[in-house]
């Protein structure tokens, strides 16, 4: 990808060490990388080690002040739980149809996958297609669940799931450039927070090898792990 003016100017006034969270925040939110409201995105590298064996991290987090992002949500149920996912606000409910749509068309237009238990029976068939892009329903992250009234407010409000790479590298998204620092700040510390909670109970001394913020188009900065989650 190449850069563009404001990236190369930020990146002369990035600071060229280890900073704070709220240093960290703050020249994100004074550097734009583009004109649009730019995500905020935390880059974790959590070592080779984790990447051997049944070690793999992934878990989801509540973000305080939400994603800032209009989060499109396709429920596979049906009946009641069908009925309660479309009163709660889902994007799309169904179940064959949906299914059709996604194994023969390939369709991935939205940003989370919700099933209950039954219908986990037919979606299997969209592993093929759902599971590369990471949004096959997994009880791990709350996305199986008879509850799907629950669910889909939860994925509107902002819970977000994170999933390791194969290099031992993870991101997760922490709002909006526009958000307050504050906001971003809190939503930054949620986002630590479960990410050390997912540290496998195998693992042994330092988790977080190294963290980092950066918006979309931004320049990237270097921060401290070592945060307290108020």
């Amino acid at each position: 990808m190449s850069h563009g003016k404001k990236y190369f100017n930020a990146l002369k006034k990035a600071p060229k060490k280890t900073v704070t969270l709220e240093e960290a925040v703050k020249f994100v939110k004074d550097n734009a990388g583009a004109k649009f409201d730019e995500t905020v995105d935390c880059y974790f590298h959590l070592g080779k080690e984790l990447t051997k064996g049944d070690t793999a991290v992934r878990g989801i987090v509540k973000l305080p002040h939400g994603s800032g992002k209009n989060v499109k949500v396709a429920v596979f149920a049906g009946g009641d739980a069908a009925e309660a996912a479309k009163a709660a606000g889902a994007d799309f409910v169904g179940m064959a149809d949906l299914i059709e749509k996604v194994t023969k068309e390939g369709w991935c237009d939205f940003d989370v996958a919700i099933a209950t238990v039954e219908a986990m029976k037919e979606v299997r068939k969209c592993a093929r297609i759902l599971g590369p892009r990471g949004l096959m329903p997994n009880p791990k992250t709350g996305t199986v669940t008879d509850d799907t009234a629950t669910a889909v407010k939860e994925a509107k409000a902002g819970k977000v799931d994170f999933r390791m790479d194969r290099t031992g590298n993870l991101s997760v998204i922490a709002g909006k450039r526009s958000f307050d620092a504050d906001k971003l700040i809190a939503n930054i510390k949620a986002v630590v927070s479960a990410v050390n909670g997912a540290k496998p109970a195998s693992v042994k001394g330092v988790f977080i090898k190294s963290m980092s913020i950066s918006s979309t188009m931004g320049v990237s900065v270097s921060v401290n792990p070592a945060i307290d989650a108020e």
